[in-house]
């Protein structure tokens, strides 16, 4: 094809040649461009401004080339190429002859601007246009910008030559300058007139005022370029960027290319992920196991799996870095699900660190923490750390708004807990929407104790990997008196003999210790650590008070320091005062743990332990399912847990936590039995574990009645037979025939629709053009799924927040609070009904109308003080759930835990299990009300009364307290330091906060930060997307729409 310009072919970019001296840079005559490249002579009939046009075209060269890219191809030197610069001098004279046959000589055009001004980068649709092939066409490598385009400064620095960067940069710092061709300013400042006669300006010679050539301006302009420094960056970091971004790629080829071999460096992963590891694990290399786990070729072909090994075994690491695959390899959104609210917040401030490095984000659903929908992210990813419920309400949201598909991944720690009862069943319910409405979420589930992994296969379409590993080897023992016999499934009773205690006990002393529990203990600590499983809450203190009456004094002077500073932080938890069950055991080295203790004592007490400042924790099987704090020996005091008898499950967790990897060469558990119990606890320890089964029928079909609501709700099923065919992706369905012999899973669906439709849930309407009956949500059950509100209590919250309205006490909160106070903890209220009184009468009278608007009355708790026989009872469902608002009611008024516990005889934990319980269920009472035209007043109302139960301290601590892991002292040490904003945190400097705030560690320092930055990036990510959102373009506008059309109607 023939050009008006010069065609010059490029070559790949290249390091400069370094010529010998006394080399010619002349082109070599093989290399002069032949045939179809050759200058081709322009049209005579083409007139001055086509001409002047095509010259404009040649200066301004729109390419954007990189200081190390060669711009003439394989052209050794431009400047000192004669035959190249003769044929632009042709070129030039052409023009300018027939300039002067069409236009009077020196008549500047005043519309062309100047083309080193503002070069732009063409528009994709420029580039790939075909013109006429009779129409001249310039040159791809000097094609210009439309001469009636203005600049664009914004894009200047991305589209010139890194050599003219800081040029343009003095350019911009000097507004009335401009950038000469031949490399000098140009300050005249003569507005519009001096732009538009740039162009012409560019090439008049400054002392004769003669038009310079075109050779002269190129030359020049060359040459000014390359006496320009090129900006310093940084070569390092372009190298640690590009490393890693073709790391990624490659991980990413990998992914896509599953059945061939993994080429990434650490699992398809950037080699940054496994210095991650390294720096917050402390993980240099992967057990066997977790190798060959991780080169499944289930898990290269993204097939649902299954697997399990024992306690300590290294199962989380594996379904981190499979997270980090979806995350960073697909793109793709990741859920994992945890059982607690405490471990999801160790999870988040652990995995924080690596959302900040790896850019992608951590999100927290635990409590009243977490947003539904979802915020869609355009640039980062997100994993969703989430509780059994959050992780339910999060994937119902996901499916309402069309976005299940961009959830690549669901991890499910602990996947035996399908058999607890109603969390078992919420955990169902949404592994099977997950199965049923998306293909390409893949499903991963791990435990340490499963049996029946047929039927959780079929149910979860899963592939299935086990190993017997443990990095320290555990030894099982069984005491019976004073005599030890280890766990040996090939002797005949499962049982032999390995020794006999031998310890001086007094006759006091075994009275009070019948079970030799001091002789256990006192065999490992203080130099190693050591737990005690017992069966209730206040068995653990009397235990840990008796081992330290027996102790010897020198127990006190182990790290004496260290336990005198725990004493001291337990104090400042408690506003000054102190557990004194704890203040006697903690200079020993022990304490107890369970439920009753608070959040920040646990967290103290379990810091402790970690670092060995206490060598013994006494504690209750919650333990064994929460934070990861093994022993070098676990003994269990009984082989129950309250009144039950242990599980095989529950009994594995708990000596699972005996042996600590890279410190003992093994782990011992001992289990201390009575007579009675001998041949349940040889079934114990002999017997693989429970089956586990679907509790979807829990409470007389509850599960499922909650299942089908949320069905209809989210139009995933409309008819009878779509929600059926729904049911056989359950794991009930797969376990039907020995659950449920007397009914068919058909039978159990339509009782259960049909009892939705009795309580007005659900309704019915004929559809003509299917001829079927379509299943509708009603507005009441609308709210009741939105909310996740118990079947059982949705009618009675409707009627109570009606009756609210009527004559709602807006004084206090106390009335909204006794809406928010959760029905399910009622049961187990028992007030004191002197306190109670006492209370009630302390309160405003507006806020006594409160209690009388519920339908309490004054004399009815005199009477029960004085213990007078009572005319006309009252609810006793209301009376206990005032008395919990009333505690509630304590809390909300800056009252410590501590001074409400002592004000109404409760223990602690009980106090802040209560706030806890009443935060999340006044965030699940909030979307109720949402979905309720009726209840509008509630909304906003409901938001305050939300934020207040989920902090419960002042206002100024609030932004710190949302940082995870950061509890109300931890708060007030930071506040106090100085860090009052989530932005201190997230810009402090760790060693800074360690040597101000005290008894913090680098480590704890470290993921308060992480945590922070990660919870900084989320809001100012969110707030980007808002922005973003509101500057779209809209997709339905009416001038869109009719431009749409207009080429249909003119065809």
């Amino acid at each position: 094809m023939e050009t008006a310009g010069l065609k010059i072919q490029r070559r790949p970019p290249v390091r400069k040649r370094s010529l010998s001296s006394g080399h010619e840079l002349y082109t070599p005559v093989k290399k002069k461009p032949s045939g179809s490249e050759e200058m081709k002579t322009m049209s005579e009939s083409n007139n001055m401004a086509d001409c002047d046009k095509e010259a404009d075209m040649i200066y301004s060269g729109q390419q954007d080339y990189g200081s190390d890219d060669d711009l003439f191809g394989e052209y050794d030197s431009f400047a000192e190429d004669s035959s190249f610069l003769a044929q632009v001098a042709y070129l030039e004279e052409q023009c300018k002859q027939e300039a002067a046959n069409t236009l009077p000589v020196g008549s500047p055009n005043p519309e062309r601007s100047h083309p080193f001004v503002a070069p732009v980068n063409p528009s994709k649709s420029t580039l790939l246009e075909e013109e006429p092939p009779n129409q001249l066409k310039p040159n791809p490598l000097f094609t210009g910008r439309p001469l009636d385009s203005k600049p664009q400064t914004e894009d200047l620095l991305d589209d010139v030559p890194c050599s003219q960067l800081s040029r343009y940069e003095d350019a911009n710092q000097n507004p009335g300058t401009a950038i000469h061709t031949d490399g000098k300013p140009n300050t005249s400042s003569g507005g519009e007139v001096g732009g538009a006669c740039s162009s012409t300006a560019s090439r008049i010679h400054p002392k004769d005022g003669k038009r310079k050539s075109l050779r002269d301006s190129l030359k020049n302009t060359l040459v000014g370029n390359a006496k320009v420094q090129t900006p310093q960056i940084s070569r390092t970091m372009q190298i640690k960027e590009t490393i890693i971004l073709e790391e990624l790629d490659v991980a990413q080829k990998t992914v896509e290319t599953s059945s061939e071999i993994d080429l990434g460096p650490f699992y398809g992963l950037p080699s940054k992920v496994a210095d991650l590891i390294e720096q917050h694990r402390g993980i240099r290399k992967l057990y066997d196991w977790q190798h060959t786990c991780l080169t499944l070729e289930s898990l290269r072909q993204r097939k649902n799996l299954i697997y399990s090994l024992p306690t300590s075994g290294g199962k989380t690491l594996v379904a981190e870095i499979v997270i980090l695959q979806e995350l960073l390899c697909r793109k793709k959104d990741a859920l994992m699900i945890l059982p607690f609210v405490a471990i999801v917040q160790e999870k988040v401030r652990g995995l924080s660190g690596f959302g900040v490095e790896l850019e992608f984000l951590v999100e927290e659903y635990a409590g009243s923490k977490g947003r539904f929908p979802p915020i869609k992210r355009r640039k980062k990813n997100s994993l969703y750390i989430a509780t059994i419920e959050k992780g339910h309400s999060l994937v119902n949201s996901l499916i309402e708004t069309e976005r299940i598909k961009d959830l690549g991944l669901v991890v499910v720690d602990e996947l035996h807990m399908l058999s607890e009862g109603s969390r078992g069943a919420i955990l169902e319910m949404t592994l099977a929407k997950i199965l049923y409405t998306s293909d390409n979420t893949q499903i991963i589930g791990m435990s340490a104790t499963l049996n029946n992994v047929g039927e959780l296969q079929q149910f979860l379409k899963a592939d299935y990997y086990t190993d017997t590993f443990r990095p320290v080897e555990l030894k099982e023992y069984v005491k019976l008196r004073d005599s030890i016999y280890e766990v040996d499934n090939k002797a005949e009773n499962s049982l032999t003999l390995s020794r006999v205690l031998n310890y001086k006990y007094s006759s006091n002393m075994l009275r009070l210790d019948p079970d030799h529990i001091i002789a256990l203990v006192t065999e490992v600590i203080p130099n190693h650590s050591c737990l005690v499983f017992c069966p209730t809450k206040k068995n653990c203190e009397n235990v840990a008070e008796m081992i330290c009456k027996y102790l010897n004094k020198a127990y006190l002077s182990h790290r004496e320091t260290d336990k005198k500073a725990l004493i001291d932080d337990l104090k400042n938890t408690g506003s000054g005062t102190i557990c004194s069950v704890l203040k006697r055991t903690v200079p020993f080295g022990i304490a107890y743990h369970h439920s009753g203790l608070t959040s920040d004592e646990r967290k103290l007490v379990e810091q402790a332990y970690s670092s060995g400042v206490l060598c013994l924790l006494v504690c209750t099987s919650t333990l064994a399912a929460g934070v990861n704090l093994p022993a070098r020996r676990v003994v269990l005091r009984a082989p129950y847990v309250a009144k039950d008898f242990l599980r095989r499950a529950q009994y594995k967790q708990m000596i699972g936590r005996a042996g600590r990897a890279g410190i003992d060469s093994a782990g011992e558990s001992i289990l201390i039995i009575q007579e009675k119990d001998k041949e349940m606890t040889r079934e114990l320890v002999s017997q693989p574990p429970e089956n586990c089964y679907s509790n979807i029928m829990y409470d007389r079909g509850k599960g499922l009645q909650s299942l089908l609501l949320s069905l209809i709700g989210l139009k995933i099923a409309k008819t009878a037979e779509e929600i059926y065919q729904f049911t056989h992706y359950t794991l009930f369905s797969v376990q039907q025939k020995h659950l449920s012999q007397e009914k068919s899973l058909w039978d159990i669906t339509k009782e259960s629709l049909d009892y939705l439709a009795s309580k007005g849930l659900v309704c019915t309407k004929w559809c003509p053009e299917s001829e079927q009956h379509l299943f509708e949500v009603s507005r009441l059950g609308q709210a009741t799924y939105k909310g996740s509100i118990d079947l059982s209590y949705s009618n009675l919250l409707y009627s109570d927040l009606r009756k609210g309205l009527e004559g709602l006490v807006l004084q206090s909160h106390l009335h909204l609070l006794y809406l928010v106070t959760p029905y399910d903890l009622v049961t187990q209220c028992n007030p004191d009904w002197m306190i109670y009184f006492r209370q009630f009468n302390l309160l405003d009278p507006v806020d006594q109308k409160v209690a009388e608007s519920v339908g309490l009355q004054e004399s009815f708790l005199a009477r029960k003080v004085s213990g007078q026989s009572l005319k006309k009872s009252a609810d006793e469902s209301v009376v206990n759930r005032l008395y919990l608002s009333f505690v509630l009611y304590a809390l909300t008024k800056e009252l410590d835990v501590w001074s409400v516990s002592t004000r109404f005889n409760m223990p602690r934990g009980s106090v802040q299990s209560l706030l806890s319980s009443s935060a999340s269920f006044s965030s699940s009472v909030l979307h109720f009300c949402e979905e309720l035209e009726e209840f509008w007043a509630y909304k906003a109302l409901l938001l305050d009364v939300t934020k207040k139960l989920s902090y419960c301290v002042k206002s100024e601590l609030i932004p710190l307290l949302e940082v995870a892991g950061v509890l109300e002292a931890r708060a007030r040490q930071l506040y106090n330091a100085g860090y009052t904003t989530l932005a201190h945190l997230a810009n402090a400097d760790p060693q800074i906060m360690v040597n101000n705030i005290d008894h913090l560690s680098k480590r704890q320092a470290n993921q308060i930060v992480c945590s922070a930055k990660m919870l900084v990036k989320e809001k100012a990510e969110a707030l980007q997307e808002e922005v973003e959102e509101l500057l779209r373009l809209p997709t339905d506008l009416p001038a869109l729409i009719m431009e749409a059309k207009m080429p249909n109607l003119n065809e």
